[in-house]
């Protein structure tokens, strides 16, 4: 049996510097042994500057639950043709702490402040994303118009 893993301020800002270096500005820290777990428990730090392209999961069983431990974080729903359906602002101790975001529903996220850092559970086991859960109206990352729409997206928050 191993040992607990406590999730402290110090585990918070660790990943968070490991986001901050690396190329994608994010960082992952998973709970759960193997991506064929059938829970998936996880950790996400996500800097200013990141792109999470808007999706959805399709698989009746991926709903996902978001906390934020660390920092502020926006979180953008989508209609079918890219329209903002709403938007909410999650932040450690703030009024919204987290969200549930159900099946079907196309969301993004960015992060509003340095040191941003989210619990995230969901179902497993792993599934890449298909075609048909990325958005086609949202430019894929590393695309042209990215740094572009990843501004509009934040500017949602301003």
């Amino acid at each position: 049996m191993s040992a607990p893993r406590l999730i402290d301020q110090n585990l918070l800002a660790e990943l968070s510097r490991e986001a901050a270096q690396s190329p994608r500005l994010r960082k992952n820290r998973n709970f759960h042994a193997d991506n064929a777990d059938a829970c998936h428990r996880l950790l996400n730090a996500l800097e200013p500057g990141t792109y999470v392209q808007p999706h959805r999961h399709l698989n009746p069983l991926k709903e996902e639950t978001i906390i934020v431990l660390a920092g502020r974080v926006g979180v953008l729903f989508f209609d079918e043709a890219g329209q903002i359906d709403e938007t909410c602002v999650i932040a450690a101790g703030g009024a919204v702490v987290g969200v549930n975001v159900p099946v079907g529903c196309f969301h993004s996220l960015v992060a509003l402040e340095p040191g941003s850092v989210f619990f995230e559970s969901k179902t497993g086991p792993y599934e890449a994303l298909t075609d048909a859960e990325k958005a086609t109206w949202a430019p894929a990352e590393n695309q042209p118009e990215t740094a572009s729409y990843l501004d509009w997206m934040v500017s949602r928050f301003l």
